[in-house]
């Protein structure tokens, strides 16, 4: 059994108090970069992009839903990753959905629509998304160039030679990887405003923020990789 050291609620107040200086120094820190991200420069993209929906296609500006700002998730879905099973969703970009559908009600209150892209069939998606009881809505981006164009998908070509993923040259790089991208629509016209990657998509991750409120945080240690304990939320418990 893991040990850690007591003490009297005296020296705990003590230790409370510095870290609470520490976290109040934290949050501060964060809101100056929130502020650095939403003035970053808008980028007019002029592009057109086709998506297949629940009502059938739609252009990017169709996916703001008459709003003025939208969030799009890259999932990963079948194409191009390794999975030990039938099910093609991948399980980290999962575990980030099962936090979608809590907020997708507040964002719209805040003049933001949500949307998920993949690059494969839409009926596969709908399958998918039942079977894990999810209630956001979920595009095909299949044949069109949107995510290779936004640095979550990579051509044959780009796999061989390498390509630019999270900002940097990836001399060997996976078909496609998870993001986010985000947009504004203004005037008739659709901007890029922002994209993250990697571990920046860890910000949509709620479970992490409980996590390190909990006794042994993350508790990552000794695994075979930090991320190895993720499941899909119906499979815990299973062998």
């Amino acid at each position: 059994m893991r040990q850690h050291k007591t003490g009297t609620r005296e020296e705990w107040l003590v230790a409370r108090l510095e870290l609470l200086a520490a976290e109040k120094e934290l949050m501060r820190r964060s809101d100056e970069v929130a502020r650095q991200r939403q003035e970053l420069p808008w980028v007019r993209i002029d592009k057109e992009y086709r998506f297949e929906t629940d009502n059938g296609s739609a252009s990017l500006a169709d996916l703001f839903q008459g709003r003025s700002q939208l969030l799009v998730y890259h999932f990963m879905f079948g194409y191009g990753f390794r999975l030990t099973d039938e099910r093609r969703g991948c399980t980290a970009c999962s575990l980030i959905a099962d936090h979608f559908d809590g907020v997708d009600a507040h964002l719209n209150g805040r003049d933001i629509s949500f949307v998920c892209e993949s690059i494969a069939p839409l009926p596969e998606l709908q399958d998918y998304k039942g079977q894990m009881g999810w209630r956001f809505p979920w595009v095909s981006s299949l044949g069109s160039d949107f995510r290779y164009d936004f640095g979550a998908a990579f051509t044959e070509e780009q796999q061989r030679t390498g390509a630019d993923y999270n900002y940097r040259h990836v001399d060997k790089v996976e078909p496609q990887k998870e993001g986010m991208s985000v947009f504004a629509l203004q005037d008739g016209a659709v901007y890029h405003t922002y994209s993250t990657y990697a571990r920046g998509t860890e910000a949509l991750m709620g479970v992490y923020q409980f996590l390190d409120l909990a006794p042994w945080g993350r508790n990552e240690e000794g695994l075979e990789f930090a991320q190895a304990w993720w499941r899909r939320h119906d499979e815990y418990g299973k062998q």
